[in-house]
């Protein structure tokens, strides 16, 4: 098996439920040593975010939910208990050892402990200390808990995401819109993984920098500041032009068509993204006339005349199935998709050719299933070493590995 990107980084996390157990496991995977500290008897909270639960060999509930094994691969666990002196001796320990540690605990929650920043640098000078926290270590929401619900609503991601706002009747508009009709959440805790993602670039970044100077340094990350930074054409469309995105349902504010449409027996996906695409599924569609119109010619034209043209469109597309639409499309060069559930994406083929579920053994369940990191490194090329561990599964291991006891 070739070396991990990361091999013989270690990395200490403190952290638990999503952003920060994403980080760990991206460095994980990476090649990174990764020692998961968990509360004894507990764990990370998500281990009891179930059902569903997953089974032993022989078809029983474990005690671990799902949910914990969508972050916690190729980690070592270890129980220890930092709310006594002897845990927090022990961490100190293996900060000491550590090149990073993760955590997102309430800014200043490890202070109590010793074991903030200040006092692990004054242990570790080369320490990288990544901290994630919903609104970062200073500002006038420092000391609140954050959420990545929470988050999404605060930063702006609602503001966007839903069925397409509806103009109310005059004098009702404090009256509640219908329910699912409002505002929604993305359907996955998509601040957390964004933030776990841009906690290992930062990682990455200040292992490069100690690389070149020797010294460690912190990171302050917070769930808003990456909400807010990763609504890209969003907040360019409102800085620079002036608007309040509003929300469009699936459509998008600057390209045309570029939505789902019905069809025969269901729904697609078309994502026309210049003129000529537009023209060849106007000629797709039987309407070639539509790329010569002065109201579609162009993508301005095609989004300032929005209304027009798309229920022109959805007309057509109802003519057809989906696999009938997408076979023509397809073949004429136009972008479009399906709208697949999760079971037909892990039977799609090209899921299927890349591999995109691994199954790892574990020690009560037998294997494990979980998804494949989307990185493909052609020289250290992750490597799927562990499942996610047991509640302390490590402990003895890892303090023999790293301390010597």
């Amino acid at each position: 098996m070739q070396a991990g990107a990361l091999q013989g980084i270690k990395v200490l996390d403190l952290s638990r439920v999503l952003a920060g157990p994403w980080a760990g496991q991206m460095l994980a995977d990476l090649g990174a040593d990764v020692i998961k500290v968990e509360r004894p008897c507990a764990g990370d909270d998500t281990r009891a975010w179930g059902p569903p639960w997953l089974k032993d060999a022989e078809g029983r509930d474990t005690r671990d939910a799902a949910y914990f094994f969508c972050a916690n691969r190729n980690k070592r666990s270890v129980a220890i208990d930092i709310a006594t002196p002897d845990g927090q001796a022990l961490v100190r320990r293996l900060a000491a050892e550590a090149d990073v540690l993760l955590e997102n605990f309430k800014v200043g929650g490890l202070r109590q402990y010793g074991l903030d920043y200040e006092s692990l640098k004054s242990v570790n000078p080369r320490l990288i200390y990544c901290s994630i926290t919903g609104f970062g270590q200073d500002g006038p929401y420092a000391q609140r808990p954050g959420y990545d619900f929470l988050i999404q609503g605060m930063g702006g991601l609602m503001s966007v995401t839903g069925p397409a706002e509806v103009s109310r009747e005059p004098g009702v508009a404090g009256e509640p819109l219908p329910e699912g009709q409002g505002p929604q959440k993305v359907g996955v805790a998509l601040v957390d993984i964004m933030t776990g993602l841009y906690a290992s670039i930062g990682v990455l970044a200040a292992l490069q920098h100690r690389h070149a100077t020797g010294e460690g340094q912190h990171i302050d990350l917070a769930l808003l500041d990456v909400q807010v930074a990763a609504l890209a054409n969003q907040t360019a469309n409102h800085l620079i032009g002036g608007l309040v995105p509003k929300r469009m349902g699936n459509a998008h504010p600057n390209i045309v068509p570029y939505q789902d449409f019905p069809t025969a027996d269901g729904d697609m996906i078309v994502a026309v993204g210049n003129d000529a695409q537009f023209a060849r599924l106007a000629e797709s569609a039987g309407h070639a006339e539509w790329a010569g119109d002065d109201r579609f010619a162009t993508n301005a034209a095609r989004v300032a005349n929005r209304a027009v043209l798309i229920p022109l469109l959805r007309q057509a597309t109802v003519m057809r199935t989906t696999r009938e639409w997408i076979e023509r499309l397809e073949a004429a060069g136009v972008p479009c998709g399906p709208i697949n559930r999760l079971d037909e994406v892990f039977a799609d083929p090209q899921v299927v050719a890349r591999g995109l579920r691994v199954d790892l053994p574990h020690p009560v369940a037998g294997t494990v299933p979980g998804v494949a990191n989307p990185i493909r490194l052609s020289a250290s090329p992750v490597a799927y070493r562990t499942a996610p561990p047991l509640l302390g599964q490590h402990t003895d291991e890892v303090l023999r590995d790293w301390l010597g006891d």
